[in-house]
């Protein structure tokens, strides 16, 4: 639905009602039409246009999958989801860098993850190249590591806004109502309560993001589960920073969910360091008092406080450390310790502030790894879509589909 085009009125009755304007929403309600083609797709988002949270200021690195254990959901569709979405650049002639990655080693210890990281991408069929120091070099003569590092030659990027404007364009095409501007608000048995009024749906099908542990509570599930939200911001270089040849990551923290500040190159060959992976203090706390609700604060913090205590998944540790990097000059430093050439004063800029809606697990107090879901034969529930979802959504929303078509089977 190109972005110039009225949005929708909502009509009064839909076979499936799909909460959330994001990639992953997106790619669920063109599933469902291509499986139900006469059948009618509403898809509702609050926001002027679709897009506008963690889709629409993603990084717009497509990644290759070899982070992720075997057995979990995200090494199954990454590689798939890499390959679909390069196709699909490629066919409608979106820009794609096929850039590759670099990750490498800091120190002696790093060694053994980086073993373990190319187990990974082996038994996940990613290919992934062990290099020494020199052959690094050889990619990007910048690169700093110790001894080896490892070469993703599939990793890329994309710009994630015209591949939104793109998709955009396809729930158009694909006769799919798009009601912008309008807000879930709540349900009585089968009729949704929305901004825009009431609205019977044989199907729902919720992909909030920050949100959709409530709108799945309000159909009892996510009982055990909360959204947590974490603020991510990139700084970016201008005319007379350093352009590099290849991403450049450092080894991850296995224990968890985020990746570490790096060097992203972007579609258009631009440098970004970053980015942060801060604890925000509500869920849409992009910037100053900016969507505040004060009892929404309220519980964020009290379940941020609480694992700061317990050091819960070594969450003290993490939080500290990723405060830290609110100060330019430290994250410049992070990001410094990866290549030659970085200079504060090369990176003039943060980008525009992204939300991550990570899961905590109640019962256990961990931060979710894996994509998590739960449903029944009236709804369906994307609780845990973060990174590297943007990647995954084309085959993962198709499996989700199939997941949907299973429930009400």
């Amino acid at each position: 639905m190109p972005r110039d085009v009225a949005s929708a009125t909502l009509p009064r009755s839909t076979d499936f009602l799909v909460v959330g304007g994001g990639i992953i929403g997106i790619n669920l309600a063109l599933e469902l039409k291509r499986r139900h083609a006469d059948g009618q797709v509403t898809l509702i988002e609050k926001e002027p246009s679709w897009g506008l949270h963690a889709s629409g200021r993603n990084s717009g690195v497509l990644h290759a999958g070899f982070y992720y254990t075997p057995d979990s959901l995200k090494a199954r569709f990454t590689r798939e989801g890499n390959r679909q979405l390069t196709d699909y650049c490629e066919t409608r002639g979106l820009r794609v860098n096929r850039c590759g990655k670099l990750v490498v080693a800091q120190h002696p210890a790093d060694l053994t993850v980086l073993d373990q990281l190319l187990e990974r991408g082996r038994a996940n069929g990613v290919p992934l190249e062990d290099l020494s120091q020199a052959d690094a070099r050889r990619i990007e003569p910048r690169v700093k590591t110790h001894v080896r590092a490892l070469f993703s030659p599939t990793t890329a990027s994309v710009d994630p806004v015209q591949v939104l404007d793109a998709l955009g364009r396809d729930l158009y095409n694909a006769g799919i109502r798009v009601a912008t501007g309008t807000t879930y608000l709540g349900r009585n048995g089968t009729t949704v309560q929305t901004s825009a009024g009431p609205i019977t749906a044989g199907y729902v099908v919720n992909a909030a993001g920050l949100y959709a542990d409530c709108i799945a509570r309000d159909y009892g599930f996510a009982e055990r589960y909360r959204i947590l939200p974490f603020k991510g911001l990139n700084l970016h270089g201008a005319p007379s920073a350093p352009r590099f040849g290849a991403h450049i990551y450092p080894v991850p923290d296995l224990r968890h969910p985020f990746l570490g500040v790096h060097v992203t190159v972007t579609a258009d060959g631009g440098t970004a360091l970053g980015p942060t992976a801060t604890p925000a203090f509500w869920r849409q706390h992009y910037q100053g008092l900016e969507n505040f609700r004060l009892a929404e604060c309220v519980e964020v913090v009290a379940r941020e406080v609480g694992l700061f205590l317990r050091n819960e998944s070594d969450f003290r540790r993490l939080a500290i450390h990723e405060l830290r990097k609110y100060r330019k000059r430290t994250l410049v430093a992070h990001a410094a310790a990866l290549a030659q050439g970085i200079r504060i004063e090369d990176f003039t800029h943060w980008g525009r502030p992204g939300i991550r809606a990570q899961l905590l697990d109640l019962s256990s107090g961990k931060l979710e790894m894996d994509f998590r879901y739960e449903g029944d034969d009236r709804s369906f529930h994307v609780l845990n879509a973060v990174s590297p979802a943007f990647t995954c959504a084309i085959p993962f929303c198709a499996y989700l589909v199939d997941q949907i078509e299973r429930l009400v089977a």
